[in-house]
């Protein structure tokens, strides 16, 4: 009788064509192979061509001074700067676009997507409309008009648009007050402490609210730091910050800060055509949640802002962050359009360091470099936060 706890060696696994974990291995060793000696031919081929037209290869050309103006910088910058600064320059000029581009798109696609379900019947057809008509205008088109709008049909300087005080709109773009001086760095500071302790007040209201079920302000409490934070930060470093109006001054303003017609122009275009598609995508979220969720907060007699706030949109979450995200990188990359109307954006900037030095391969592969970094970071981002609010089997 054979021992039951005796252990039997499994028996030996043979090479085989009839193995298909066997195939498997030798068609994957193949592809990469044949990837391989792809890139291989695609490399060795461009750096040969390079070579026999004496064309240098590398980025040490980033050093030298670049020799053109950019006329919209977040950094300090000057034409004896650096190529190097200058893609810098291009870079954060993308990143403010593709940032304001998202929060303000996600604002306006919530409205008209809640609006589309709208029971009154004007408001959701004004809203079917906005969707039908922004989705199907290519956004170039959207570009060009919002521009145009902007650098045509608005008045000069001296007869600009004042529709409030230290505001101005003219046809050289929108003039704003601005904060100026040593205490700016200091609220920046503590506008970023503000952020960090209203993100840790959110996580301890959410557990609180699980265990005894009673719900904390939020909304206003977060509202309180957000003002109340920065200020305490610049009173307690006692350094200077005063508010920079601006005023006509022969020709044109001076002082504040500007909105250009092209950064306003790129923020329209980007934002009304987007918020488009998200409307569709919360639209279609809210909807998949189940129509008793709606009828059990109706029969505890909740408003409906609180149905929708509370019970619905933390549920039509699950099914609206994949396609949002999606939205999101679009924005990302539609931002490089910004070259049309001249707004001086990572392309832009890279389009003429090209055609000064003769880089042409470095700089696309630059340009692909940055976007690449920039979408991969939103999709590691919004992938997190779809796991952190997806359910929890049991």
């Amino acid at each position: 009788m054979t021992n039951p706890n005796s252990s039997v060696s499994a028996p030996a696994r043979r090479l085989s064509w009839n193995d298909p974990g066997v195939r498997s291995i030798v068609y994957q060793v193949i592809a990469l192979c044949g990837v391989g000696a792809a890139a291989w031919f695609l490399i060795h081929n461009t750096l040969h061509n390079l070579g026999l037209r004496n064309i240098a290869t590398g980025f040490d050309f980033l050093s030298r001074e670049a020799g053109f103006a950019i006329g919209e910088t977040s950094i300090a910058y000057s034409p004896a700067d650096t190529y190097g600064r200058a893609i810098m320059v291009g870079l954060l000029n993308t990143l403010r676009t593709a940032v304001i581009g998202i929060i303000l798109a996600t604002i306006l696609g919530t409205i008209i997507g809640i609006a589309r379900l709208s029971k009154n019947w004007l408001i959701a057809k004004l809203a079917s409309v906005y969707v039908e008509v922004m989705r199907n205008i290519p956004l170039l088109l959207q570009l060009f008009f919002w521009y145009a709008i902007i650098s045509e049909t608005m008045p000069g300087p001296r007869q600009a648009l004042n529709p409030m005080p230290g505001v101005f709109i003219s046809n050289r773009g929108i003039k704003m007050p601005s904060l100026q001086g040593d205490g700016l760095s200091w609220l920046m500071a503590g506008l970023a402490i503000a952020i960090v302790l209203i993100v840790v007040l959110a996580n301890w209201a959410r557990q609180r609210q699980e265990k005894t079920g009673q719900i904390f302000p939020l909304g206003w409490t977060s509202l309180a730091i957000l003002v109340l934070a920065p200020t305490a930060t610049w009173l307690f470093s006692g350094t200077s910050l005063s508010l920079d109006m601006p005023a006509l001054k022969g020709f044109n303003f001076v002082g504040g800060v500007t909105l250009t017609p092209e950064f306003a122009a790129l923020i329209m275009g980007l934002v009304t055509y987007t918020a488009a598609f998200i409307a569709e995508v919360v639209r279609s979220g809210i909807q998949a949640v189940n129509q008793g969720q709606w009828e059990a907060a109706d029969a505890l007699g909740l408003k409906n802002s609180l149905v929708l706030r509370l019970i619905v949109l933390p549920q039509a979450l699950r099914v609206i962050i994949p396609p949002m995200t999606s939205q999101y990188l679009n924005v990302t990359k539609n931002s490089s359009l910004a070259v049309a109307i001249g707004y001086p954006d990572i392309v832009a900037v890279i389009n003429t360091i090209l055609n000064q030095t003769g880089q042409a391969i470095e700089g696309i592969m630059m340009i692909m470099a940055a976007y690449l970094t920039v979408s991969v970071s939103i999709s590691i981002f919004m992938n997190w936060y779809n796991k952190r609010i997806a359910l929890v089997e049991r």
